[in-house]
């Protein structure tokens, strides 16, 4: 049985001291006669032991109210569930060309980071029982948040994720290196890095088959996602009066090298040319990284406070009734 409420207990202390004054004060009908020898030996009737305790009754109904009170519930079925947390890195692409404009969020259009922050946003928000860390490359790497259970705070780092922030560039590897510096110390069992990118490694120390190949013999999987539309894409420049005009420019993907990071780490590779396909990538990754739970507890409950009470009433009432027919006095 689990007592919700057991600080109630302590009105039974009052109801002890109200028993006992009530108790003491207890009168019984008397009699005046000149001697008492006549009633030696005569016990007092069921009716007279009853009249003189029925005061019990109340004290009673009181006790099953405050068992009430304490709101006590009887576990019905015990449920056992397992519960291991995954820890993720999100490693997001802020170099220049994620400001292109190819990306249509309802019937608005937007640049390419504006629309994976919406995605990514979506993506934590599900992930209640998951650290989660979030890391930032262009020319280089940097870590915008560690692994956290912290969502609220994860999330306002992730608003601040903005373009020009470091160098320009694109170093994939640099992503997965700094990815994998919060994940080499993980004492979970699942790892993962979900690494997006739109455009071609060409910065950074550390090429990424040897960033794929750490991660690989640190048994971190590696999902890479490719975002951007096919062709030409609006970019912003500014004009001879410093006004931002958009002019359609090729930007290349690396998919060959997105693809081999994927598959050398036991991961997938994701197009994504819109904002529908970037949600259901991170949809789709969603359901395959599934949390296992490990943790006991009770999936329904019986409350009992009704029964007390419904206990409580039926002794009022029957006090009531037995003092206004079977136990009633007359003047």
């Amino acid at each position: 049985m689990i007592i919700n409420s057991p600080l109630f207990i302590f009105l039974c202390a009052f109801l002890v001291i109200a028993g006992f004054f009530l108790f003491k004060r207890r009168r019984s009908p008397s009699l005046i006669f000149s001697n008492k020898n006549l009633f030696e030996g005569i016990k007092p009737s069921f009716k007279v032991i009853l009249t003189r305790n029925i005061f019990l009754l109340r004290l009673f109904s009181l006790f099953f109210v405050i068992l009430a009170l304490m709101r006590p519930q009887l576990p019905l079925k015990e449920t056992k569930i397992t519960t291991e947390g995954i820890d993720i890195v999100l490693a997001i692409d802020v170099s220049g060309s994620m400001l292109a404009k190819d990306f249509k969020v309802g019937q608005k259009t937007v640049d390419r980071l504006t629309a994976v922050k919406k995605v990514v946003e979506e993506f934590i928000k599900k992930r209640t029982n998951d650290r989660i860390g979030l890391v930032a490359f262009a020319g280089r790497a940097y870590v915008v948040s560690p692994l956290t259970l912290d969502k609220g705070w994860l999330l306002e780092n992730l608003e601040r994720l903005k373009v020009g922030t470091i160098e320009d560039g694109t170093a994939i590897g640099m992503g997965i290196v700094a990815s994998l510096n919060r994940l080499k110390n993980s004492p979970s069992k699942s790892k993962v890095i979900i690494l997006l990118s739109d455009g071609r490694n060409n910065a950074g120390e550390i090429p990424p088959s040897l960033a794929s190949e750490m991660a690989h013999s640190l048994g971190v999987r590696i999902y890479t996602v490719g975002a951007g539309s096919k062709g030409l894409a609006p970019y912003p420049f500014k004009d001879f009066f410093g006004n931002i005009v958009y002019k359609p420019i090729k930007i290349e993907i690396d998919e060959e090298t997105l693809k081999k990071v994927a598959q050398d780490t036991g991961g997938l590779y994701f197009r994504a040319e819109d904002f529908e396909s970037l949600r259901k990538t991170y949809q789709e990754i969603d359901k395959m990284e599934k949390t296992p739970f490990k943790e006991r507890g009770y999936a329904k409950y019986k409350e009992l406070s009704p029964n007390f009470l419904k206990i409580a009433f039926i002794l009022l009432l029957g006090e009531l009734i037995l003092k206004n027919t079977f136990l009633r006095r007359l003047p």
